[in-house]
């Protein structure tokens, strides 16, 4: 099963996620077929805490990709703010 949810990166106390679209199979950091976005919980001042290609994401749901909880707020948010 095709799945989207956050990739961790970024260093330690100062979490960066990614978002990706990825093999359900595959591990949380691992391989991965598109990243469409990334957010920034830790964002302050004029950086961007969250950015989501709503085209590409409305396109792998589509296709019958399955969101994670966080990933389904994160994007709400986004339509919100667009």
């Amino acid at each position: 099963m095709v799945t989207i949810r956050l990739s961790r990166g970024g260093a330690k106390k100062r979490p960066y996620y990614h978002i990706h679209v990825a093999d359900s199979r595959n591990p949380r950091d691992g391989r991965y077929l598109e990243r469409i976005g990334f957010f920034n919980p830790t964002a302050s001042g004029n950086d961007i805490k969250l950015n989501v290609d709503l085209e590409r994401f409305d396109h792998w749901v589509g296709l019958g990709a399955q969101t994670s909880d966080r990933v389904a707020k994160l994007v709400a948010d986004a339509r919100k703010q667009a």
